[in-house]
């Protein structure tokens, strides 16, 4: 833009008339610093050390770039996140590639960044030293929390990328060794979604069942070829480690070459060398065993035959008799000895029980007592006597019934008469009834009862209450007593008679 472009505002409003300077609006002047901006700096190359990070909902990334001296804002929109090939944290020290623009809503500046890396070898090796000691202070790394690997896994699951060479080494050393069931869960192994994806493959490793389509694995495999340790860093992400951390199966580690050392391969049971040792780990060798078994079935095939003939030469050795010999002499007693006859052990049997049986009566008496019994139960139910008992209570209920009523009657007209003679009797005592016969309820005007003249003063306003409502009245001190007024219509009742004045 031009130097000579300047907004005065100090001038009079017949200025515009005397000058030729151009006139910007607010919008106008910030719309034309923002493409100034923009075609001065289009592209730029930014060093320095992460600040504020904030990964708002929209996906976008808001950030700060800063150094010893100056920040930058900066955004990094949804798009460019997922390109990636690391995460945004506070503190780490970065290389930013963008262009420089404004917004204009705020009047700041602002770095829209297209591609972000690691300021070199030092800044990753300084971050993973320090997520290092973080999680060895909680304890993920002790080696009390180790597990030992099954010795004859059924399933197997691998967590790698399906396209690359580790999963053919690892399933043709399988194959070679001892023939398992694997399970491969696909997941990238470079750039800013494979973290997310590793996590989530052990994660779900761990909530597999058969009914979900495999089996859960006894043993899990998270391997990766070589690389450099930027290809590598996703194993390094503290999300990656506390998913291996929190693993309920036995996880082994194969990442990149034997000197290639990552996060997980400190949190993991067991870290191989190389995707192919993983292999060798997991499973023995099935020829091995094969061997062993057969070995260990010749020599208890061996010892079996040494022991019998062990127990034979004993037994000949012993001179055992022969069974004849040994029988011999008990048949000889049994043929020598007099047994008595039978028929003289069971007469005094036979006649103690013929004795029981005269003693037991026959079964036709002991029926008799039940069944007669039972005879007159039923003639008691039978239809015409239920009937007639049945007559007979109702009518007695029916007596009862009426001499109860009769009771009840008397009882309530009694009450009746009794609460009649207590109503006439309040109604008699009450003032209400005092007042229906001519006289009135005087009451100050603070509701308090009068009872005496003395307790009232001259001009005093009191209440009068009669039976059919209230008035108010005013005291007179009674030196000026009013006539009282006399109805022109209304005449004496008789002559000569005087007509009461009226009490006030």
């Amino acid at each position: 833009m031009s130097g000579d472009r300047v907004i005065e505002n100090s001038k009079p409003e017949n200025a515009a008339s005397l000058t030729n300077v151009h006139e910007f609006t607010v919008s106008e002047l910030a719309n034309d610093l923002k493409r100034t901006i923009e075609r001065t700096y289009g592209h730029v190359r930014v060093r320095g050390e992460l600040g504020r990070v904030t990964i708002a909902k929209s996906g976008h990334c808001y950030l700060d770039v800063k150094d010893d001296k100056a920040v930058i804002n900066s955004i990094i929109w949804k798009g460019v996140m997922g390109r990636l090939s690391m995460r945004p944290e506070e503190g780490m020290e970065v290389i930013c590639e963008g262009k420089l623009s404004s917004y204009p809503g705020r009047s700041n500046y602002q770095l829209i960044i297209d591609k972000m890396e690691l300021a070199g070898a030092g800044a990753l090796m300084a971050l993973f030293e320090k997520r290092k000691k973080m999680l060895a202070a909680e304890g993920l790394f002790d080696q009390d929390r180790k597990r030992e690997l099954p010795f004859l896994p059924k399933t197997i699951g691998v967590v790698t990328s399906p396209t690359g060479s580790v999963i053919r080494d690892i399933l043709h050393r399988i194959s070679d060794r001892f023939p398992s069931h694997v399970v491969v869960w696909p997941v990238l192994v470079q750039g800013e979604k494979a973290a997310d994806q590793i996590a989530a493959a052990i994660t779900g490793f761990n909530h597999a069942h058969k009914d979900g389509g495999f089996p859960k694995p006894d043993v899990l495999i998270v391997a990766r070829g070589g690389g450099s340790m930027e290809d590598l860093w996703c194993f390094n992400e503290e999300r990656v480690a506390r998913a291996a951390a929190a693993s309920d199966i036995p996880i082994i580690s194969a990442i990149g070459h034997e000197t290639d050392w990552t996060l997980i391969d400190f949190v993991v049971d067991y870290r191989a060398p190389t995707p192919t040792g993983a292999a060798e780990v997991a499973v023995p060798v099935l020829a091995d065993y094969l061997v062993t078994v057969q070995d260990y079935g010749v020599r208890l095939s061996r010892g079996l035959t040494r022991n019998l003939g062990e127990k034979r030469a004993g037994l000949t050795a012993a001179k055992m008799p022969k069974l004849e010999a040994v029988l011999a002499p008990p048949r000889q007693r049994l043929d020598l000895a007099r047994l008595p006859n039978p028929e003289l052990l069971l007469a005094p049997k036979i006649q103690k029980l013929a004795l029981m049986s005269a003693r037991i009566p026959a079964l036709g008496q002991l029926l008799n007592q039940p069944q007669n019994r039972l005879n007159l139960l039923s003639a008691r139910l039978r239809p015409d006597t239920l009937k007639t008992r049945t007559r007979h209570h109702s009518e007695k209920l029916s007596a009862v019934s009426g001499r109860a009523r009769q009771a009840i009657e008397r009882k309530l007209s009694a009450q009746t008469d009794r609460l009649v003679r207590a109503s006439a009797l309040l109604e008699a005592y009450s003032y209400q009834g005092v007042l229906a016969r001519g006289y009135a309820l005087v009451t100050t005007g603070e509701g308090e009862l009068v009872r005496t003249s003395k307790s009232l003063k001259s001009g005093q306003e009191v209440t009068l209450s009669f039976h059919d409502g209230t008035q108010q009245a005013v005291i007179n001190d009674g030196a000026k007593s009013p006539r009282p007024v006399r109805s022109k219509k209304a005449k004496p009742s008789g002559s000569g008679k005087k007509i009461q004045p009226d009490l006030f």
